[in-house]
């Protein structure tokens, strides 16, 4: 959780609790690969889906809270206002004034955050187990009756107008290349316009833009709240009951086309940045649907590829050649390959000196795409592949008190109406076989299916270098 955030806490982690599924609406079953996480889900009659994941691992809780509206589902003369209407939230609600939401939290021990990423808004909260209650009615408070005024909304207009002129306009590399990259991908304007907004867009938003904003995409039929912790799930059933059940259903939400089409020539694109002090390279490829046999494929892909110092592309960029000190890839810059549901790219990207050329950096990476493009990985490969992910989706879960855990539930309850999901994901990746890696490779790792962008020093010449690869 990096950016597009409004941070008010530090994180830690839990152990996962390995308790078994509690009865429900929907069941779950333990699966033989080790774990299996305790899902209730079931559905409030004005459309809230919720979930409780009971966890006595510490008396904690976790409450989470997700909107279906995130970065690219914005109104075209509106750009940046998801994230804008984020800010909002933290305003002021019919019983809470301005950031006193944040107080009630801070006050009883708790850390909370918001943040808007590619295809949802969430705020959380994990506070001690006993304070539960009032973070149920704190969300449903807001959830019912924001304090939408003028007077909140052109404050943070200019405080978000202000974020995007430090985090982007003013920062090397700014926006490279979570920010770049889509736009110069995709071709639906859904998924390629600037997601942290034009200034003007900005300023331009008007309270009625707010007010319709808020009755059409936080609606409970338009969200999923997600309990996870030490908590009786009996009881907050109760609770969730009392507080969100009276909240009235809002209109149906507009249907978005984000679809995107088959990329079928390279593209290349390049720009000066005059606060960088050292050249920059990113690639991108156009993943496959999520949740299709692909799609589990390229998750393995991407290990195997770019995550860890074993993985192909770090030895042969770093290790090998020295071209960078470092490579990032991800299938997902604002989040993991579970949280997202429209189109997405796989990005790759590095920091280099000014006498390595992109077009070497680029001609070894090829080198390493063809590898996995024409013969199937080994045995050995595919399982260091399965366990590396079983790693990471491990401390996922695990992250920050149990709020990976409450992410991924929400997700997939959002996205999917299925978040006993978390309990399957393993088992789709052991369903994956060589000869489907090397099928989704060939297709998705086709050089028509590739956007390059390169980044070069503009009025930064001599400056210093430090830190510029560990963006």
């Amino acid at each position: 959780m990096r950016r597009l955030s409004t941070w008010a806490c530090a994180t830690a982690t839990v152990a996962l609790a390995l308790a078994a599924c509690q009865p429900a609406e929907q069941s779950t079953s333990e699966l033989d690969t080790g774990f299996s996480v305790p899902v209730e889900y079931y559905t409030l009659d004005n459309g809230l889906k919720v979930v409780l994941s009971p966890d006595q691992t510490a008396p904690i809780v976790t409450v989470a809270v997700y909107y279906n509206v995130g970065l690219r589902l914005e109104p075209r003369d509106r750009t940046g206002f998801a994230h804008l209407f984020e800010h909002m939230m933290f305003q002021g609600s019919e019983n809470l004034g301005k950031m006193e939401f944040v107080q009630l939290v801070q006050k009883n021990g708790g850390i909370l955050n918001g943040s808007t990423r590619m295809d949802f808004t969430n705020y959380f909260e994990i506070v001690p187990a006993h304070k539960l209650e009032t973070m149920l009615w704190a969300e449903a408070d807001r959830m019912s009756g924001l304090e939408i005024t003028q007077e909140n909304l052109t404050n943070q207009q200019g405080v978000v107008s202000n974020e995007v002129k430090v985090n982007v306009l003013n920062q090397p590399y700014g926006g490279f290349p979570w920010l770049d990259m889509p736009q110069l991908a995709n071709t639906n304007w859904y998924n390629a316009h600037n997601f942290y907004g034009e200034l003007s867009d900005l300023e331009a938003a008007t309270l009625d833009d707010v007010q319709d904003f808020f009755g059409t995409f936080y609606a409970p039929n338009n969200a999923a709240l997600a309990v996870v912790g030490d908590f009786d799930p009996a009881e907050a059933r109760v609770w969730i009951e009392q507080y969100f059940g009276p909240i009235a259903a809002g209109p149906e939400k507009p249907e978005f086309d984000i679809g995107e089409p088959r990329q079928e020539e390279e593209k290349r694109s390049s720009k000066v940045d005059a606060l960088a002090p050292r050249p920059a390279l990113a690639f991108a490829y156009h993943t496959p649907e999520r949740n299709s046999p692909e799609y589990w494929a390229f998750g393995l892909i991407d290990q195997s590829l770019v995550q860890g110092e074993a993985s192909w592309l770090f030895q042969r960029l770093v290790q090998e050649d020295g071209f960078t000190a470092g490579v990032s890839g991800s299938m997902n810059d604002l989040g993991n390959m579970y949280n997202y549901a429209g189109p997405m790219l796989w990005t790759v990207s590095l920091f280099h000196d000014a006498d390595v050329g992109a077009d070497d950096i680029l001609a070894a990476a090829d080198e390493v795409v063809e590898r996995i493009s024409t013969e199937p990985v080994d045995e050995e490969t595919l399982a260091r592949a399965r366990t590396k992910l079983r790693s990471s989706l491990l401390n996922s879960m695990e992250g920050l008190f149990g709020f990976g855990r409450a992410d991924l539930l929400a997700s997939f309850a959002l996205f999917d109406d299925d978040p006993s999901r978390i309990n399957r994901i393993e088992a789709e990746f052991e369903a994956v076989t060589p000869e489907l890696i090397l099928q989704t490779a060939q297709e998705y790792l086709r050089p028509t299916n590739r956007t390059i962008l390169t980044v070069e020093p503009g009025a930064a010449e001599g400056g210093a270098a430090t830190g510029a690869g560990s963006q």
